[in-house]
């Protein structure tokens, strides 16, 4: 019943955190386990955005699934680093910074909507492929709101990433290739449908997503990373200090 109720809840809310055009998969739970977790300095920096079209969008050169702020702002990522106070050896307060291990995602410009874009990103390894989690860290319609914050919770997305001179190439997952495989029993995963969001949320574990990416992701006749729907290739345009 709880889980029902959760899934109730998301075909409302899965328009507010990041998943709303039915692109890319999502997920109830971290794509990650702590283990695989990792860090890439290099990916620190601003970049810009430029969409990358799938195989099945390239007969159509206007065609994008991306929104304006998608690809017309600048995205700035940078290592999280916690602040706390704690009292010193003569109880005055002092600031302790702590880096943790991931990455916040700000999506900055000129339009006003820009500074409402926050999300966290989690990299991790697989079979020595650099994958990303995102999930979506601050949206302004949950801080003006009480009900929107207890009725909120956040979802995950996957993104394979890959390192070109001063780019990045990032691949995420996508709803339309995750159903596919599902309904061809190509992969075996727990997932639930969303009426009123009309899509697949997948509701397995972090353990069952992460033998799924193991057994699956690196094989392209499973997972094709270079035809999804939501591509993006990121070009640095200069050094964070």
């Amino acid at each position: 019943m709880k889980l029902r109720k959760l899934l109730i809840v998301s075909g409302i809310l899965l328009f507010i955190s990041g998943c709303s055009e039915f692109v890319m998969i999502c997920s109830l739970n971290p794509f990650y386990l702590d283990k695989n977790i990792t860090l890439s300095p290099e990916i620190e920096g601003n970049w810009s955005a430029q969409p990358i079209q799938s195989k099945k969008d390239s007969t159509d050169k206007n065609s994008s699934h991306w929104e304006l702020s998608d690809t017309t702002s600048v995205w700035q990522i940078k290592q999280f680093i916690s602040e706390e106070k704690m009292k010193d050896k003569q109880g005055n307060d002092s600031m302790v910074f702590k880096p943790q291990n991931h990455y916040v995602v700000k999506l900055t410009g000129n339009h006003p909507d820009s500074a409402q874009y926050q999300f966290r990103l989690v990299l991790f390894r697989i079979n020595g492929a650099l994958y990303g989690d995102f999930s979506p860290r601050e949206i302004s319609a949950i801080q003006k709101s009480r009900m929107a914050r207890e009725n909120y919770f956040t979802v995950h997305t996957l993104a394979r990433i890959s390192f070109q001179d001063k780019q990045l190439k990032v691949s995420w997952l996508g709803a339309d290739y995750m159903k596919g495989m599902i309904e061809e029993k190509r992969v075996r995963i727990k997932y639930r449908y969303v009426p009123d969001a009309g899509r697949l949320l997948l509701t397995a574990t972090s353990e069952n997503l992460t033998e799924m990416i193991e057994r699956y992701a690196h094989q392209k006749r499973f997972i094709d990373w270079d035809d999804q729907q939501a591509m993006l290739k990121l070009t640095r345009i200069n050094q964070l200090p």
